[in-house]
């Protein structure tokens, strides 16, 4: 009997990451293909021109973001049906790490289960004013607008403080279940690692001005310093930023001897220090978690609630519970969730788990 075929949609490495852990759990029931986020239909012509006219350079569709995750397929032996045109296949699930960018056609005729990927962006005046005025909400250039689109089956999101966010931002409440996100579950075992450095503040950066949102760089790199107090600095520069510029920004403003980190495992370095300054980044959640100080431009307290759910690394495991389970179901995705509910599903990843402990 041959497997159902998955389409499993990837961009930044903790998308494609979470993607990989997902499918791996499916494999005995679903052949797993990937393709880097991607739009097809109407909006196809408005894409394209975007992608034409550079304006989606710095976002993970493209560039050296899109290469990362290309090379993570290719480094794994992953099947890449980019733009579900290469193998020829005809989906019978797809899993999307956003809603912001979606293959329509696809995804109206397929079953479809959302999995946040980590922090969103925040709802700032553009954001709002895309929403409120457009149809694209591409157009925040970022993740401020995932759920607007409200197109998929079933939303798997982080915790009860996400729910509500997502419910606000456009999802319908009968589509959203939590059940915790893949790689931000299990985040004590972060202590234990081979990371050399120990008792330094780490900043851990954003790419605010890839993404056309001004920043005062020199200004933030002075502030980090006056936080550290003459303690040890170091920074963890974002993957999207141009590192160049970032660098030499921190040689000229922060204090002599402070630690520049392009490339490393953050969680790793957020669990040895000391503190923890951050901008928009999913880590500061790391940082919460493990109990450390922290810096955001978000509200720290908002933040407390929205903290991922701490469930043992077992996330990837429920959500895989209700991919099998909805492709095997006929109705929509919330009377799928009416029908099952939460409890059903945890009970399900636990009697899986306890099968592979076995």
């Amino acid at each position: 009997m041959s497997r159902k075929k998955a389409l499993f949609l990837i961009g930044s490495p903790n998308q494609t990451t979470q993607m990989h852990q997902i499918a791996q759990l499916l494999a005995d029931e679903f052949e797993p293909y990937f393709s880097q986020l991607y739009y097809d239909g109407w909006q196809r012509p408005f894409y394209r021109f975007l992608l034409w006219t550079s304006g989606l350079d710095k976002t993970i569709v493209t560039g050296k973001i899109k290469a990362k995750a290309d090379n993570y397929l290719a480094g794994h032996g992953l099947n890449n049906d980019f733009e579900a045109r290469v193998f020829g296949n005809t989906y019978d699930l797809i899993v999307c790490c956003s809603d912001v960018v979606v293959p329509w056609p696809l995804v109206r005729r397929t079953k479809t289960v959302f999995v946040q990927e980590g922090m969103t962006d925040p709802l700032n005046y553009w954001a709002r004013l895309v929403k409120r005025l457009t149809r694209f909400p591409i157009l925040a250039i970022g993740t401020a607008l995932n759920g607007m689109n409200n197109c998929c089956d079933i939303y798997c999101v982080a915790s009860e403080g996400y729910q509500k966010h997502f419910e606000q931002v456009g999802v319908e409440a009968g589509k959203l279940i939590v059940t915790g996100i893949p790689n931000f579950d299990h985040i004590e075992q972060a202590r234990h690692n081979p990371f050399p450095h120990r008792g330094y503040v780490l900043v851990a950066t954003s790419d605010l001005r890839e993404t056309f949102t001004p920043e005062n760089r020199p200004r933030f790199i002075r502030e980090c310093a006056r936080i550290a107090a003459g303690r040890p600095l170091a920074f963890k520069l974002h993957p999207n930023e141009e590192l160049p510029r970032a660098v030499n920004e921190i040689k000229e403003h922060a204090p002599p001897g402070t630690l520049i980190f392009t490339e490393g495992n953050t969680d790793h370095m957020i669990a040895n220090c000391a503190e923890l300054i951050t901008q928009y980044s999913t880590v500061v959640y790391v940082g919460l978690a493990l109990g450390k100080p922290v810096h955001s431009y978000f509200d720290v307290e908002d933040l407390r609630r929205k903290l991922p759910w701490q469930n043992g690394g077992t996330s990837a495991r429920r959500i895989a519970a209700i991919c099998r389970g909805f492709s095997q179901f006929e109705g929509s995705g919330s009377a799928f969730l009416r029908q099952f509910g939460a409890e059903a599903f945890a009970t399900v990843a636990a009697v899986e788990a306890s099968a592979v402990e076995r």
